[in-house]
């Protein structure tokens, strides 16, 4: 990475104050290029969903895996808790999603609850183990909500084998103008669904996968407690990747905790953060960890900055960080900060392997609150911080309520906050479309072919917020 005319500023960035110069590229087509990361991770796209509560669930790790990310289940679980998760995430399949299921003696009113949980948007009736009917929104419209589902759900769907081809799939679909088909097993039971556009995206991505050729989901453990003890029962109970998490990752808390946790050689990567310094960088993988994590107040819901004034614009992080952790063979994940997908590509640019995603993700079907819809009709789910007040409080419910209520007084974060569902990307694999053809086409721009050649052939140009403001599409006109 090198900045236009080699005049770096003498002021720290954030993604909106640079830019990328195109450079002469022999680099043709999205297609060529691999996004695959080089961090241990085994992501095949550069997206890591990050460990908040609203945001990181069972739906969100199956789907985010399969699509070639990873998600990081927050500390605040139980292990028994997580072991579940990984272990249902484990379980999916690599193609055909997971259908919502219901007896056909179930009710609309139960149907609508579960439907959106899943970007698919049906609930399979299903008796005796195979499938009997599909309920979609449209088929419960102006429906007693207590009618059973039996007297609602379409009987004429589209079946295909579960060992059919996704092209197979995608062309009965086309044949037969629908949108969703039920993948049956030999013996006629449900073994899954895909979309027609799920079926296109098994040919653009590569699912991340564990040596065992499952699912790929990480588990986050905090600093506090017995940590070593924790962090082996989370690899014992399957997580591919372990987060060491905290807020101020440039303590000595956290080095003895990740010493802690290097020294039982787990072989698993260890990424452990969060810093904004090369210091702080190189003290975490002094420790033992593979990957840092940078960020420090640039997230949606952090407060951080305005309460305490600690912190650092993410660009110029992730840039010195990067090169600090570079030079001793370890990576970054830039956490934080990302709006659009141009912010994704910057900070690959600057040198991150993964890119974490928190409240972007939040208002998806796939996150796991409950989907709402304020009185204009508009859908949202409620997201929060991590250092909120609603966060802590889950956290330290099994303290006293002394220390609750004087824990609750320290607030670094927003406890609610609506994330509308665009309309236009409703689900997390839409806004993974919309990312991944962000940064594909940057890297043509680059004339890079993998993401390590797109840091190495960044040329970047400092932009004030006139030009940030110019580059905005006008949709409406003037």
């Amino acid at each position: 990475m090198q900045f236009l005319d080699g005049q770096r500023p003498p002021y720290d960035l954030t993604y909106d104050d640079v830019f990328l110069v195109p450079n002469r590229t022999d680099v043709t087509s999205r297609f060529d290029v691999d996004l695959s990361t080089v961090d241990g991770s085994g992501t095949t796209i550069p997206v890591v969903v990050s460990n908040m509560t609203a945001v990181a669930g069972r739906r969100m790790a199956e789907t985010v895996a399969r699509r070639g990310g990873i998600t990081v289940i927050p500390q605040d679980l139980p292990v028994e808790a997580v072991a579940d998760t990984v272990a249902f995430v484990k379980s999916r399949d690599l193609v055909a999603d997971t259908p919502v299921v219901l007896g056909p003696d179930a009710s609309v009113s139960d149907a609508l609850a579960l439907m959106h949980k899943r970007a698919h948007g049906a609930v399979i009736v299903v008796e005796g183990g195979r499938p009997v009917g599909v309920v979609t929104e449209t088929a419960c419209a102006d429906v007693d909500r207590f009618a059973r589902l039996r007297s609602v759900a379409a009987t004429n769907f589209v079946t295909v084998g579960s060992d059919a081809s996704p092209r197979a799939v995608f062309e009965a679909l086309e044949a037969a103008h629908e949108g969703l088909a039920i993948l049956v097993a030999p013996d006629s039971s449900l073994a899954g669904v895909l979309t027609r556009t799920g079926a296109v995206r098994t040919g653009i991505y590569t699912p991340a996968v564990d040596g065992a050729g499952r699912l790929r989901i990480a588990a986050a453990v905090g600093i506090n407690g017995d940590v070593a003890a924790k962090a082996k029962a989370l690899v014992e109970a399957g997580a591919d990747v372990l987060v060491i998490d905290t807020a101020h990752g440039h303590q000595e808390k956290m080095i003895e905790a990740l010493s802690a946790i290097k020294s039982l050689d787990l072989q698993v990567p260890l990424a452990a953060g969060n810093v904004v310094s090369a210091a702080g960088t190189r003290d975490l993988v002094a420790a033992g960890a593979d990957i840092v994590k940078v960020g420090v107040g640039p997230g949606a819901m952090c407060t951080t900055r305005m309460m305490t004034g600690v912190g650092r614009p993410q660009f110029s992080a992730v840039a010195e960080c990067s090169a600090a952790a570079m030079e001793l063979g370890a990576s970054v994940w830039a956490d934080g900060g990302v709006r659009h997908p141009r912010d994704v590509a910057l900070a690959l640019a600057a040198g991150a392997a993964n890119v974490m995603i928190g409240s972007w993700f939040a208002g998806t079907y796939e996150s796991p609150g409950d989907l709402r819809f304020d009185p204009a009709g508009n859908a949202y789910k409620e997201s929060f911080g991590m250092a909120s007040k609603r966060a802590v409080a889950a956290r330290t419910a099994t303290d006293s309520a002394f220390d609750r209520a004087r824990k609750g007084l320290f607030e670094e974060g927003i406890s609610s906050s609506r994330m509308r569902l665009d309309p236009d990307r409703p689900g997390v694999e839409d806004l993974i479309d919309h990312i991944c053809s962000g940064v594909r086409s940057t890297c043509t721009y680059a004339g890079a072919r993998t993401l390590p050649e797109l840091h190495e052939r960044a040329v970047l140009g400092v932009q004030s917020a006139a030009g940030f403001a110019e580059g905005r599409p006008l949709p409406s006109g003037w």
